[in-house]
């Protein structure tokens, strides 16, 4: 798919979200970078998972599947260079990864899924066109949103009335048992929980 930087739009993965229309699907929300315009993509759990894993920086005891690509392009010269998301038909999202070992430049298909984990992996760069933008894209004010995700996400969790020791003893134990999802969420509340106690302390 040939384009260029000029007719791209910038993109960031914003967060995660359950899809209640959809059973076991998520949706994740890429907002355009220096613009009003996000984008969802359903995706599936597993995918939600290593995503989640990677916006919280969350250390698995052993490397999922993106974790393995990475390093194992990484080990080999590899890079990753851009994701682009080049078309949606039928509600889907069609994505391909360029790569580059300093002499070739190689371009593949992929699932935007798979695309995105990978991308935040290796802090490659996320575009797609102006098109998609205004065919899929819509304008949201995140402060209005935030506090019934903040809220939502600390019910699933169970950390009401917990203290932070055993929010992390909880944390721990998640990761432990390789329950990522969880262990994602709760890490999102405990940050925020830390921020919160540290504002009120200076």
């Amino acid at each position: 798919m040939d384009s260029t930087n000029d007719n791209l739009i910038p993109l960031r993965v914003m967060g995660l979200s359950y899809n209640q229309l959809q059973n076991g699907a998520y949706a994740l929300l890429l907002a355009q970078i220096d613009g009003p315009y996000r984008i969802p993509v359903v995706i599936g759990a597993p995918e939600a998972q290593s995503i989640a894993i990677a916006l919280e920086g969350i250390i698995t005891p052993r490397p999922l599947t993106h974790d393995l690509f990475s390093t194992f392009a990484h080990a080999f010269g590899v890079q990753l260079t851009r994701v682009f998301i080049y078309k949606f038909e039928d509600g889907i999202f069609s994505s391909e990864l360029t790569f580059s070992d300093g002499e070739r430049v190689i371009t593949l298909d992929s699932r935007t899924s798979d695309a995105i984990a990978l991308a935040m992996r290796t802090h490659a760069p996320i575009y797609t066109t102006a098109e998609i933008i205004g065919e899929t894209g819509f304008i949201i004010e995140e402060a209005d949103t935030a506090p019934e995700a903040d809220g939502q996400a600390e019910s699933d969790s169970g950390s009401d009335g917990q203290t932070i020791e055993e929010m992390e003893r909880e944390l721990q134990r998640l990761i432990d048992n390789e329950e990522y999802e969880q262990a994602a969420r709760l890490n999102e509340i405990l940050r925020q929980r830390k921020a919160s106690e540290d504002t009120d302390i200076s």
